[in-house]
């Protein structure tokens, strides 16, 4: 563990919507294996302010993800207060809950608008990380993107077809970033099925399938899928892995 700190020692992260659920997670995880934060949300300053006083040189910047022009400020801010980044994970999604056979209700606006967060606010944060990422790599340490998907993007599940649609194409993304940006950025997904968060408490239906059908028995706990982003950066080779995490409720 000493080892993993010091090799991560000025090592920088930005995770989007790390300032609770999975996001924070991944945060805290990272600042456990020795990185220097970014912590990032969409309202939640106070919450952002408390976990940069909790995180040694951490920073918050606050963006709307919607918004083209407050993905890129979000980018430069990081990369002017640390001066460099190593990690970049594309936590922070929006969904919508709609019946799959109640088609006129996924309008275009709802369409568009999941897509603007899940799918082209990942790419332009992508894009405009690409340089310093390149230039933090080494060969033993390549730099690391991560994808927080959905398993809704790799079976025909989900709260609905168009947030089930970004998070396919956030993992065929997933793919063809790791050939194109290879060997210097590696690039990753996680597809989490039902984890444990504020925003899922209500969901009996689903809290009910995974304890009755999935071979593990319940929802992932925030850490569990934390520690799977942990281990993808901290690999120096695996990419363009989508790593499916649902506690196996895909076998049955």
């Amino acid at each position: 563990m000493h080892s993993n700190q010091e090799k991560n020692k000025n090592r920088v992260a930005l995770i989007t919507g790390s300032t609770s659920g999975i996001g924070r997670a991944i945060a805290e995880q990272l600042s456990d294996d020795g990185f220097t934060i970014a912590f990032h949300s969409k309202s939640s300053v106070t919450e952002g302010e408390r976990l940069v006083s909790l995180h040694q040189n951490s920073t918050y910047t606050q963006a709307d993800l919607s918004d083209q022009n407050q993905v890129k400020h979000l980018m430069s801010d990081v990369l002017s207060q640390h001066g460099r980044l190593d990690v970049l994970v594309n936590n922070a999604g929006i969904n919508a809950v709609i019946p799959h056979d109640s088609l006129k209700e996924a309008s275009v606006e709802i369409w568009r608008n999941l897509y603007e967060v899940n799918v082209i606010a990942p790419w332009i944060l992508i894009s405009e990380a690409e340089n310093a990422l390149r230039e933090s790599s080494t060969q033993d340490c390549p730099s690391s993107i991560i994808n927080i998907s959905s398993h809704a993007g790799v079976r025909p599940k989900g709260a609905s077809i168009p947030y089930a649609a970004t998070k396919s194409a956030l993992n065929h993304v997933t793919k063809l970033l790791a050939l194109s940006l290879s060997p210097d950025i590696r690039v990753n997904a996680i597809a989490p099925g039902l984890v444990d968060t504020p925003m899922t408490e209500t969901w009996a239906e689903a809290h009910k399938l995974w304890k009755e059908k999935s071979p593990m028995g319940r929802g992932a706990k925030p850490g569990e899928i934390a520690h799977i982003a942990s281990m993808l950066v901290s690999s120096s080779y695996l990419t363009g892995e989508i790593i499916l995490s649902d506690g196996g409720l895909n076998l049955t």
